[in-house]
């Protein structure tokens, strides 16, 4: 089905009959994947994107901890235009104004406790340092999942980490049986420093940021496929935050600026009867 912009499906109705992915591409900024986009260079996603491309969204943070702390919860970017937004997920509290009849709203004090209390097995792929379970600090968001992963061949400094990050989601979308799976991935790949997909690129850049993209695009293909075929799926794929590159003199993120800001959001179907777009 198609839906109008802004509208959501009746998650009360996806929880339960769909596997959930997941995914946050670390840092990107919405006019790079957009212009991306618009010149055909996201072969993968722009398979799935709603015709027009990303929808613009402001972020609720402006770095990977707190933005995803809010994600969890079901604040996920809000659209651009006046609201108020339903939301997809929503935790229990008193006097929300943005839940609705189609909003899925839980208990249970996240949205992974609260897909794991429907019966969803929760599967966190870290990326960024906020997933390496290193430090205590690096633990709180893979904690809420009942198994989390990470590595160096998936961090920030690994040329090859959304190759190794979906060939890891595969395995355990396997390894979950017939269980309904919440698959949750950080992808770290397009977070600087991020030259090293840009030959020749001495230093990062917008022109970096975008090589990055193309390459996170194409190495998302087997995993979209392999979710596919396992069950009926409903993706939800956005940025937790953009990232400035010298725009009024600001450099990355955890600043205001609209480089920051404003993110590329999508949520599609994948093999869901009647569910294509949306």
């Amino acid at each position: 089905m198609t839906l109008p912009a802004h509208s959501i499906p009746d998650m009360n109705q996806v929880v339960g009959s769909h596997d959930i992915l997941f995914i946050t591409l670390d840092t990107l900024r919405y006019d790079v994947a957009q212009q991306l986009y618009e010149a055909g260079e996201l072969p993968v996603l722009g398979r799935h994107l709603p015709p027009g491309g990303w929808e613009r969204r402001h972020t609720p943070a402006s770095f990977t901890y707190a933005a995803h702390h809010a994600f969890f919860a079901g604040f996920l970017p809000t659209p651009d235009s006046p609201g108020p937004h339903p939301r997809l997920f929503a935790t229990a509290f008193r006097g929300s104004e943005t839940t609705s009849a189609h909003t899925c709203v839980f208990e249970q004090e996240s949205i992974p406790s609260g897909l794991a209390a429907a019966g969803y097995h929760t599967v966190c792929i870290g990326g960024v340092g906020f997933f390496n379970k290193q430090t205590a600090l690096g633990c709180v968001l893979p904690s809420m999942f009942a198994e989390s992963h990470w590595s160096h061949s998936m961090g920030v400094d690994a040329p090859a980490s959304t190759a190794n990050q979906a060939a890891l989601a595969q395995q355990r979308l396997q390894a979950a049986g017939e269980r309904r799976v919440l698959l949750f991935l950080n992808v770290a790949a397009i977070h600087k420093p991020n030259r090293v997909y840009l030959r020749g690129c001495k230093a990062d850049s917008l022109d970096s940021h975008a090589a990055a993209l193309r390459y996170v695009d194409r190495e998302l293909e087997p995993l979209l496929a392999a979710c596919a075929a396992r069950a009926p799926t409903f993706v939800i794929i956005c940025s937790d935050h953009g990232s400035a590159y010298g725009e009024a003199g600001f450099q990355g993120h955890r600043l205001a600026h609209e480089t920051v800001w404003n993110v590329p959001y999508a949520h599609f179907f994948l093999n869901s009867p009647g569910a294509t777009r949306s």
